[in-house]
């Protein structure tokens, strides 16, 4: 079995601040727009360093959206920065009419992702934005899982043409991906390999995937465990081969159940490879404030709940 370690904790929105730094570097069309979180979303040293391409909208996020669609018609490539709730749900019709429609080259980057927004509570916290913008036509949907894969998915996309969604968290997490990495969108990532259950994980529920790994290892149990990086689109081909081997599956994601990666996975086993299924997700609810820890280990995101709903989708096999 493959051990995995770290040495650091890090939030994914560094991840995203110093991937615009260096971005701001290399390439002179990227701009940034930010909705007055500049602290929050780390744009700080891309500012610095390039005044005249940062533009402050302050909180007039849908504003935001169409400023940033029009940039893109003289060449720009613009990055949006604000939370996730308002980085979606706020700004919804400008992102599909201004943005998507047009298959607009727009980066919306949406910090403090899920529950782990924490102490802000139900009104800040966002559980519903994959699904809202995985369901937009040509909008590739990233959610990546620690501060270097943040960083370099970042770097990545300013070379796609097309509108993405960018999503990124506010709590320090292991960074475990190689500092050198080279992302690839729509590209899974196996971690571990196994024959009897495979896990399937997003965001910062992969580091929690490979915990589970090592418990279920200590049980018997080998766990094939993929990093799912992009939800949209999706590799379907390492979903199907990872199933035919273990014969069931466990989606992990800090989203609602309803419409999140767990969803994804179940159209394609259903089209190609019906297979069992279990979800680690949140159950059709609203957040709450309390300390990321505590609202995790609340709503079954961690690596015990993978592990329980590993061993309950291998008894349906």
């Amino acid at each position: 079995m493959k051990t995995y370690t770290y040495t650091e904790k890090k939030d994914t929105r560094s991840g995203f601040g110093d991937g615009l730094t260096e971005l701001g570097r290399t390439n002179p069309n990227v701009v940034a727009l930010c909705a007055d979180l500049v602290g929050s979303l780390k744009m700080n040293t891309f500012i610095d360093e390039n005044p005249e391409r940062f533009f402050q909208v302050g909180i007039a996020e849908a504003n935001m959206m169409g400023i940033a669609a029009g940039m893109t018609i003289g060449g720009k490539i613009p990055f949006t920065g604000t939370f996730a709730n308002f980085s979606t749900g706020r700004v919804y019709d400008q992102i599909r009419q201004s943005i998507a429609y047009s298959g607009k080259n727009v980066k919306i980057c949406a910090s403090h992702a899920g529950l782990t927004l924490g102490e802000d509570g139900a009104t800040h916290q966002i559980l519903e934005d994959i699904g809202l913008m995985k369901m937009l036509p040509g909008m590739v949907v990233i959610n990546p899982c620690d501060y270097n894969q943040t960083k370099a998915a970042t770097i990545a996309i300013a070379d796609y043409n097309g509108p993405v969604y960018l999503r990124f968290g506010r709590p320090s997490v292991p960074i475990f991906t190689p500092a050198d990495q080279k992302f690839e969108i729509g590209k899974a990532i196996q971690l571990q390999e196994g024959n009897d259950v495979t896990i399937v994980a997003t965001g910062h529920l992969v580091w929690e995937a490979l915990e589970a790994a090592k418990i279920l290892h200590e049980k018997g149990i080998s766990a094939d465990v993929i990093n799912i990086h992009t939800i949209k689109p999706l590799d379907e081909k390492a979903i199907i081969e990872s199933v035919i081997k273990t014969g069931c599956i466990v989606t992990a994601e800090e989203h609602n159940y309803l419409g999140g990666l767990g969803e994804s996975v179940s159209r394609v086993l259903s089209q190609h490879k019906p297979t069992p299924q279990e979800f680690v997700a949140t159950n059709d609810t609203f957040g709450e404030s309390g300390t990321p820890a505590q609202l995790m280990e609340k709503y079954g995101l961690n690596s015990d709940a993978i592990v329980k709903k590993a061993q309950l989708v291998i008894q349906r096999k």
